[in-house]
C-alpha cells in the first residue's frame, strides 16, 4: 500500500529530474572539445530548485546561481538608470562589495566598457556566434564569458567554439522532456 500511495510522486520526480539531467548531458557532450561549459539558470521549477539543479549537476553541466543573494546582475534597467555600465557597475560595487558581479551585455563595445569599469564576469545577450568571437578577442582572460538567449541543442558546437566560458540555457530546467520510467509490481 505505502509504495503504491508514492509511485506516482516519486515516478513523477525521477521522471522530471532524469529527463533534465539527460537533456543537460547532451548540451554537455554537444560542448565536448570547447572550454565552455553548460550553465542552468534560476528559470526552475517552484518548490523543485535543488532537485532540478542537482540534475543539472548530475548531467554534466553546472549550476549558475541559486537565488538573487548570490549574484549580483546589472541588466539592462540597471544601466539605463545608472547612466550607463560604469556608473551602474560602481554603485553595486559600493553597496556590496563582496557579492560577485554580472553584467549583461548587449554589444561588443558594451562588453569592454564592462570589464574596463571593473566586471570580472559578462552575460554576453542574444549574441552572434561572430560577436562572441570578437569579445573573446577583446576581453581575454580579464572576465568569464558567459552566452545567452537564443541557443538550442544544434548550434551548442558553433557557440562554444567561440571561446566563451558558458551557456547559459535555462531550457535545461524549464523545457527538458521527462524520461519515461515505470514501476512494476512482480511476484519474484
Amino acid at each position: 500500500r505505502l509504495l503504491l500511495t508514492a509511485e506516482r510522486t516519486a515516478l513523477n520526480l525521477l521522471s522530471r529530474m532524469s529527463g533534465v539531467a539527460t537533456h543537460t548531458r547532451a548540451w554537455a557532450d554537444a560542448l565536448a572539445g570547447t572550454k565552455a561549459t553548460v550553465l542552468d539558470t534560476r528559470k526552475t521549477t517552484p518548490g523543485l530548485r535543488s532537485l532540478e539543479k542537482y540534475a543539472v549537476r548530475a548531467g554534466g553541466g553546472t549550476n549558475k546561481r541559486l537565488g538573487l543573494y548570490d549574484v549580483a546582475m546589472i541588466k539592462d534597467n540597471h544601466k539605463f538608470a545608472a547612466g550607463g555600465v560604469p556608473a551602474a557597475y560602481r554603485r553595486v560595487r559600493e553597496a556590496f562589495p563582496d557579492v560577485p558581479v554580472q553584467v549583461e551585455v548587449d554589444t561588443v563595445a558594451e562588453a569592454v566598457e564592462a570589464v574596463e569599469a571593473g566586471a570580472d564576469f559578462l552575460l554576453l545577450d542574444n549574441m552572434t556566434p561572430a560577436q562572441l568571437r570578437e569579445v573573446v578577442a577583446q576581453v581575454g582572460d580579464r572576465a568569464e564569458l558567459e552566452a545567452t538567449g537564443g541557443l538550442t541543442l544544434p548550434v551548442a558546437a558553433e557557440y562554444g567554439a567561440t571561446g566563451v566560458d558558458y551557456l547559459s540555457v535555462g531550457a535545461l530546467t524549464h523545457s527538458s522532456p521527462i524520461l519515461d520510467i515505470a514501476l512494476d509490481l512482480r511476484t519474484e
